[in-house]
Formats: structure tokens, C-alpha cells, sequence
């Protein structure tokens, strides 16, 4: 948001939701950019630091005391953007490391983990976000700030650090010169057993997916 515009609002850059609207603006942006697939070799170093960027916002949403909306009921914010494009470009330019195995609730003793896609999970923060930046941009602050909490705690803020650790996983498996598990053929429709992901066959090589994403493995 430009100076210009902070003095027509009258909004104060340091003032919370100003802040918060910022940081999820950059973040819609950013990934907006690299699904465009201009610069693949950057692709993962560039997703985690803005997922890692996007969480701090979560964090101090987390943190914030409730935030009631204005009204009773939510004004519609009309049709959400098709994300279809968006996701299979994440798709091409993440694969063969766009699967990977999370467990919804580290406090529920037992649970299987499950197969997941980064771009699936990218394309679904960004919805969530994008509705709330309808409110924002239509000057509903109090409102595109309830839904960006509420939906942080229903919704993106897990599937956003799910998303981080897969991210920071590969990055430090390629500096660290370390294997990883070939994933991408598992139905992300179906839930794994306890072994299932231990004994999955084949392995990428770090080599193999180094250079494609931009990274490089300690020397």
C-alpha cells in the first residue's frame, strides 16, 4: 500500500491491520509470481521465505485477542477467483517434490499420516486469503480482519506451517546431501498406514532435483 493511499484513508502504516494487510498482500503476490514459472530455479528458496513471512502475520493474528465483526452476518464478497491455473502451475514447477506426507494433528495420539500436495495447500491459503482481501479492499478492515483470524485458526494457519515444514524439509535435505522419499506417485486421496511411508519404493536423489528448484547441497 503506498504512502499516497495511507494519507487518503487516513491510515496509520504502523496500525495493525494495515500491517497484516500488507504481509498477506505480499504473500498473494509473490506466489502469484512464481507459479508463473518465470524463475523455477528459485521456486522453493523463494516459497518458504514467503510462507515463512505469511506466518508471522498468522502468529500475530493467533495472538490478537478476539476480533468481532461489525455485523451480525458477513456481506457478501461476491465470486472467489478460479485458483485452477494457479494450482497446476505449482504443480509443474514443484514436481517430483510436491507431495509429501503431514499429520493434521500432532495432539491426536496415533494418527496416520497423510499424503499432501504443496500446491493443493498454496492454492488453498491463497483462497482463504483472497477473501478476506475482498473485505479489506472494499473498506470492511474490521471484517477482513475476523476472517483472516478465523480462518487462520480453522484453516491456513495449519495448512501454511504444513506447507513450511515441507518446504524447509526439502531445502535441507538438498544442502545436507540427503535422499528423499519418492512421494509424488501416492493418491492424495487416501489415507497411509503406519508403514506405508516408510517403505515406499524408490528414492529421488538429491541430484536429481538440486538444480530444477534452484538448490544446491553443502559441499
Amino acid at each position: 500500500m503506498s504512502d499516497a493511499t495511507l494519507h487518503a484513508t487516513n491510515q496509520n502504516p504502523d496500525d495493525f491491520a494495515v500491517q497484516i494487510a500488507d504481509q498477506i498482500e505480499s504473500f498473494l503476490v509473490a506466489v502469484t509470481e512464481v507459479a508463473k514459472g518465470d524463475e523455477p530455479d528459485s521456486a522453493v528458496p523463494f516459497l518458504l521465505l514467503e510462507v515463512s513471512q505469511l506466518m508471522l502475520a498468522g502468529g500475530r493474528l493467533g495472538a490478537h485477542e478476539d476480533i468481532v465483526p461489525d455485523e451480525r452476518y458477513e456481506p457478501d464478497p461476491g465470486p472467489e477467483l478460479d485458483v485452477d491455473e494457479l494450482r497446476e502451475n505449482l504443480a509443474r514447477i514443484l514436481d517430483p517434490v510436491d507431495v509429501y506426507s503431514e499429520v493434521f494433528d500432532p495432539y491426536e495420539p496415533r494418527k496416520a499420516p497423510v499424503p499432501a500436495r504443496i500446491s493443493d495447500d498454496l492454492t488453498d491459503v491463497i483462497t482463504d486469503l483472497r477473501h478476506g482481501m475482498v473485505h479489506y479492499k472494499a473498506g470492511r478492515t474490521t471484517e477482513a480482519l475476523w476472517w483472516w483470524q478465523f480462518s487462520y485458526f480453522s484453516n491456513w494457519g495449519s495448512t501454511a506451517s504444513a506447507t513450511l515444514r515441507a518446504l524447509q524439509s526439502i531445502v535441507a535435505h538438498v544442502r545436507l546431501n540427503q535422499p528423499l522419499a519418492a512421494l509424488d506417485g501416492l493418491d492424495t486421496d487416501e489415507d497411509l498406514g503406519d508403514d506405508t511411508l516408510e517403505t515406499e519404493a524408490g528414492r529421488v536423489m538429491v541430484e536429481e532435483i538440486a538444480g530444477p528448484l534452484g538448490l544446491r547441497p553443502v559441499k
